[in-house]
């Protein structure tokens, strides 16, 4: 008889061996020999299971940023914090993208180790192509004058306050060399038209507003048109309709220019503003929100639909939201099932895991969670695609998709 689906698997109880040897043998008449271990993968196999991942496509080979498992541990008299614990990103060429997350979540190491400023511990971290653990010097050098562009949060720290917007816009270009002065000052001058900034041309920082301190930063980043775009926190010292011009820059460079940018925010309306947000939180990915735009068939009208998802990583870890796991009791361990169509995620209920949910609150989260979530871990390289479930679906962020031993990106 099969379960009703949404109901946890019944509690078995113990199982018997069968007998073998003398005692099974004097009941059958017959001695019956202990069943044999399956035997271990020959060399055949083995070497059939390697050809076969070399013919998989390699992570994020399709992407502009591919993080693989990447680690950062920092020492500090003998104490070592982990910054960045195994995390997995992807971001695709074009991409205008938001990172959230708590102060100490990592968001801004993350931003280094993409910047060329801070090299990862372990892991695998490539922006168009190139290699960040392994580029020596003079290529990192080569890298942040010509793959990336960085957006402080201080205005004062983007620009030099002895040059004007136009000349601050045409030094990095200067110092990268191979385009005469006309060049550069047309170049640097269509930058500043294009952000509608050509009022503040002739105008040194200490002349320009906040924001337009800002616009100008942004030309600056775009001087020698980069890959990539990052800004940690660059509406953070302005007020919300300055932080709506700023975005409009990063939206009008994204559009006109199709540079990828990724934005570190706590400002959720900035957040808002993007197709997709990426939350990190105890060093790893933990959950994106997609945008998409939707048109109702009968009336026509267009509406901004917004859904959380949960993500899975490369080693089959998922976050489990910290309200899911408190509502439900779940604590230390889960019991899993597999169902037709999604994975059904229960709270342990035997005497062992009573005991401890109710000694800690009914809540800290399945083990190796933090911060009061649940981190549920899959084997091998990947877990399934579909909702979380538990007493009633756990799926409130939406189903985790993406093939196995990706992130699910919907």
């Amino acid at each position: 008889m099969t379960r009703p689906e949404g109901t946890p698997p019944a509690a078995t109880g113990p199982t018997r061996e069968p007998a073998t040897g003398a005692a099974s043998g004097a009941a059958s008449g017959t001695a019956s020999a202990r069943p044999r271990p399956a035997a271990p993968a020959g060399l055949a196999e083995l070497e059939r299971r390697a050809a076969a991942r070399r013919g998989r496509p390699e992570y994020g080979h399709d992407a502009l940023i591919s993080c693989d498992r990447l680690v950062r541990v920092f020492s500090t008299d003998g104490v070592e914090v982990q910054a960045l614990q195994g995390l997995d990103l992807l971001v695709a060429e074009g991409e205008l993208m938001a990172l959230v997350g708590a102060s100490g979540s990592g968001k801004s190491t993350l931003m280094n180790i993409l910047a060329g400023q801070d090299v990862p511990t372990a892991g695998a971290a490539k922006v168009a192509g190139r290699d960040l653990l392994t580029m020596d010097a003079k290529a990192r050098l080569g890298y942040r004058r010509d793959v990336v562009g960085f957006v402080w949060q201080q205005t004062t720290r983007n620009l030099l306050p002895y040059l004007t917007a136009l000349q601050n816009v045409t030094l990095p270009m200067q110092l990268r060399g191979g385009r005469r002065r006309a060049e550069r000052t047309k170049a640097a001058g269509e930058l500043l038209s294009m952000l509608s900034l050509d009022h503040c041309r002739d105008r040194r920082p200490h002349q320009l507003s906040g924001g337009e301190q800002q616009r100008t930063a942004i030309a600056v980043a775009l001087a020698n048109t980069p890959s990539v775009l990052l800004a940690d926190e660059p509406t953070g010292e302005l007020d919300s309709h300055t932080a709506e011009q700023v975005f409009g820059a990063f939206r009008t460079a994204n559009a006109e220019l199709g540079t990828t940018i990724v934005i570190v925010t706590h400002d959720q309306a900035v957040a808002d503003e993007v197709r997709r947000t990426v939350a990190i939180r105890d060093g790893r990915t933990s959950s994106e929100v997609l945008r998409r735009t939707e048109r109702d068939a009968a009336t026509g009208q267009e509406s901004l639909v917004a859904r959380e998802y949960a993500m899975l990583d490369r080693a089959g870890r998922l976050q489990l939201p910290a309200e899911y796991t408190r509502s439900l009791g779940m604590a230390h361990r889960v019991l899993l099932e597999l169902e037709s169509d999604h994975i059904g995620v229960w709270p342990d209920h035997t005497a062992d895991g009573a005991a401890r949910t109710r000694g800690e609150g009914g809540g800290d989260g399945v083990s190796g969670g933090g911060s009061g979530g649940g981190d549920a871990r899959g084997d091998g390289d990947g877990g399934g695609a579909g909702p979380v479930s538990g007493a009633g679906p756990v799926s409130g962020a939406g189903p985790v998709s993406g093939a196995a031993g990706e992130p699910g990106a919907g």
